[in-house]
C-alpha cells in the first residue's frame, strides 16, 4: 500500500525552494533565479524500509504570510491545497538572516492556524556558500530544535548535498512521530539506520 504525503515547501524568495525540489525529483540544478509565479505540484515515489510513499510537493509563489483561514486558501488558486497540508519544509538561505526571520514568522503563523500540530522541518540551503553564513550551524540548530521543536538540516541544492537525506529524514520523522513523547524532531544520524531510495 502506497502512502501519499503532501509536503509544502515554503520560505522567502530566492532561498532555493524550487532548486531543492528539482534536485530531489529530477537531479538537476538551474543557474540563475527565476521566481515561481504559480503553484506547481511535483511528485516522487520513495521507498523507505520496504514501505512506499508518494510524495506530492507543493512549490508555491512568494507568500508574505501564511493564510490564517481555509477561505483565504481557496480564494487564491496559487495556494490551493495549502491548508490541507500537515507537513512543511521551511527553507532559508544560510547567508541571509532576513530569510531566517521569515521562516520564524511562517512557522508561528502555521501553528496559529491549525489545531493539529504539523510536522515542520527547517532547512538552511546554500551550504556551498558556507563562508558567507550569518550564524554558526550549531547555534541555528539548537535554536530550531530546542526552542521551535522542529527538525533542522542544512543542504546545498547546487551541489546536491543532503537533498535525499532531507526527504529521507522527513519520512522517518513521519513514521516515528506517533511513538514520540514530544513534538521535537531530531534530524541527525538516520543516514545509516534506514534505507531510502527514490523511484
Amino acid at each position: 500500500m502506497v502512502q501519499t504525503v503532501q509536503v509544502a515547501m515554503l520560505g522567502a524568495p530566492a532561498v532555493g525552494k524550487t532548486s531543492i525540489i528539482r534536485q530531489f525529483v529530477a537531479h538537476e540544478f538551474q543557474e540563475g533565479y527565476t521566481p515561481t509565479e504559480q503553484r506547481e505540484l511535483h511528485r516522487a515515489t520513495a521507498v523507505l524500509s520496504e514501505r512506499m510513499y508518494e510524495l506530492v510537493i507543493l512549490d508555491l509563489p512568494n507568500m508574505p504570510s501564511y493564510p490564517s483561514t481555509a477561505e483565504q486558501d481557496c480564494l487564491d488558486p496559487r495556494f490551493w491545497g495549502l491548508k490541507n497540508t500537515k507537513v512543511f519544509i521551511l527553507v532559508f538561505d544560510i547567508c541571509n538572516p532576513e530569510s531566517f526571520h521569515h521562516v520564524k514568522q511562517l512557522r508561528q503563523q502555521i501553528l496559529e492556524s491549525t489545531s493539529k500540530t504539523p510536522l515542520i522541518v527547517v532547512v538552511g540551503n546554500k551550504r556551498d556558500q558556507q563562508k558567507h553564513r550569518f550564524a554558526p550551524r550549531h547555534v541555528l540548530s539548537v535554536l530550531v530544535k530546542k526552542n521551535w521543536k522542529c527538525g533542522y538540516l542544512e543542504c546545498s541544492a547546487r551541489n546536491n548535498w543532503h537533498i535525499l537525506l532531507l526527504f529521507k529524514e522527513l519520512l522517518i520523522s513521519m513514521s516515528t512521530r506517533g511513538r514520540r513523547t514530544t513534538s521535537s524532531i531530531c534530524l541527525q544520524g538516520a543516514l545509516h539506520r534506514e534505507r531510502c531510495s527514490i523511484m
